[in-house]
């Protein structure tokens, strides 16, 4: 109990929320018990998850070689490849292992694993990353489809594509593709050609509210009219990257925060706009489901099969998982 606890006040620093930020947390969290748990949690740094690259190692064998140095537990039946480093760790250290060098395992906060469980890679898909950099969730994608099929992954500025290049040399991923353009002038680029995507992921560009354990600095840049202004711009990516789905196709859109207006929003859009059905979705987190009111907006009652992941249920990050199936033709 006390290595736990020095472990949690080792990881503590306080930030102050805005008082808008704060204003629309708790209307997400109408009971004050349940906000007093979030407002708690943000303020204490995230614990130190893995995902084996199985497309060098295997779980087992990875194991093996951390138990040696750290604590290690898998914490998720099922899910061999998630690990969670229960050892006390200096900065860097985790980066800097032998192991990370070698690609045999990639540092990954659990929530951001979500999304590519909830896309299902398959061997053989034909899979589009629209915005792929870092790289955590596109080695996550290869590493399902077993270096097989083809995946494109793109990504906007130089800087990116650079660590997107290095984090799936590193990998060992064989299998994509990488390229480098604006989401939207891409999808309307491959539109023209007639090409069509097995699967999607479009984790998009967000707010970042979800990050606020590992990013601190969130605290004091967000900004309201930044939800704004990205909630209009994901709506243009969801709408260009729909159509370069096959009928009977699943696209995933996911970010890492908790804004209604970035979530809920997107996916009542494209209900409204296109051929498509909200998919229920089994992840190994606790789930709240999507809201289907916010401000003076209502949600088709669909969202609700959206996965809202808050930080106080999981000892995670924020996140926001949405799965649809593309049901016909959109003309």
């Amino acid at each position: 109990m006390l290595k736990i606890l020095f472990q949690i006040m080792s990881r503590t620093f306080k930030y102050e929320m805005k008082p808008l930020f704060e204003e629309r947390m708790r209307k997400l969290m109408p009971l004050e018990e349940d906000f007093q748990k979030f407002s708690a949690i943000v303020h204490i740094g995230p614990r130190n998850f893995i995902r084996c690259n199985n497309l060098k190692i295997s779980p087992k064998e990875l194991i093996e070689k951390l138990r040696k140095k750290w604590e290690v537990s898998q914490p998720f039946q099922g899910y061999e490849e998630i690990m969670l480093i229960e050892s006390e760790l200096k900065p860097g250290e985790l980066g800097n292992s032998l192991e990370h060098v070698l690609g045999y395992y990639y540092v990954q906060e659990i929530s951001s694993m979500l999304s590519v469980l909830a896309l299902n890679p398959e061997p053989e898909d034909l899979i589009l990353d629209l915005c792929a950099s870092p790289g955590s969730k596109t080695t996550q994608i290869a590493a399902r489809m077993q270096n097989t099929g083809t995946l494109i992954a793109n990504d906007l500025k130089m800087d990116r594509i650079k660590i997107l290049s290095s984090n799936l040399e590193k990998a060992g991923v064989t299998n994509a593709i990488i390229t480098r353009n604006d989401a939207i002038s891409f999808c309307l680029r491959l539109l023209k050609t007639n090409f069509k995507f097995d699967k999607i992921l479009l984790d998009a560009p967000c707010s970042g509210e979800g990050t606020l354990r590992s990013s601190p600095k969130t605290f004091n840049m967000w900004n309201h009219k930044v939800v704004n202004n990205l909630s209009r711009l994901q709506k243009k990516f969801f709408a260009n990257a729909i159509k370069l789905l096959k009928v009977g196709g699943t696209i995933v859109y996911s970010t890492c925060t908790h804004a209604p207006e970035e979530n809920e929003a997107i996916v009542d859009f494209a209900l409204r706009n296109f051929p498509v059905k909200v998919e229920t979705i089994s992840l190994p987190l606790k789930c709240r489901p999507g809201i289907t009111e916010w401000k003076n907006e209502t949600y088709n009652q669909e969202v609700t099969k959206c996965c809202r992941i808050y930080p106080q249920d999981n000892d995670s990050e924020g996140f926001f998982v949405s799965k649809l199936t593309l049901l016909g033709e959109i003309k």
